[in-house]
């Protein structure tokens, strides 16, 4: 099934492999932003799950950006990050956290377990890349 993905990545060949990934893999990738600003201008086109790096142009906004995606828009959030540690308590909307660098493949892989989770779907287990949160 598709879905409709938002980027918020600040190094672009991430985001550009992250796209074309997804892309191929059928999803529909309304944007790719870097800070916060960014973020909330994209998240107007009503994404379904994105996609977001802790560490951005603009700084550590990334669990925020992901808290007011979670909460405002009502996206599912998962971060894609090297520092998972900077995520330190919970986050609304926030699936799961998968750990940098990340290939095409468990990127898509992520994505439809997160599609399936969001439309209720019965879920196998989380594919391995990807760490759910707690609620």
């Amino acid at each position: 099934m598709s879905a409709r993905i938002l980027i918020i990545e600040d190094e672009f060949l991430v985001a550009l492999d992250m796209q074309v990934g997804l892309e191929d893999a059928g999803h529909d990738v309304i944007g790719v932003g870097d800070d916060w600003t960014s973020a909330m201008q994209l998240a107007e086109r009503k994404p379904g799950v994105a996609l977001v790096d802790i560490n951005l142009c603009d700084g550590a906004t990334g669990p925020a950006i992901g808290a007011w995606l979670g909460r405002e828009i009502g996206c599912t959030v998962i971060f894609v990050t090297a520092n998972p540690r900077q995520i330190d308590k919970p986050i609304p909307g926030a699936l799961g956290v998968m750990i940098k660098p990340v290939d095409t493949r468990q990127v898509v892989e992520a994505v439809e377990f997160a599609v399936a989770a969001r439309d209720g779907r019965s879920t196998p287990t989380p594919p391995p890349c990807l760490t759910l949160l707690e609620a």
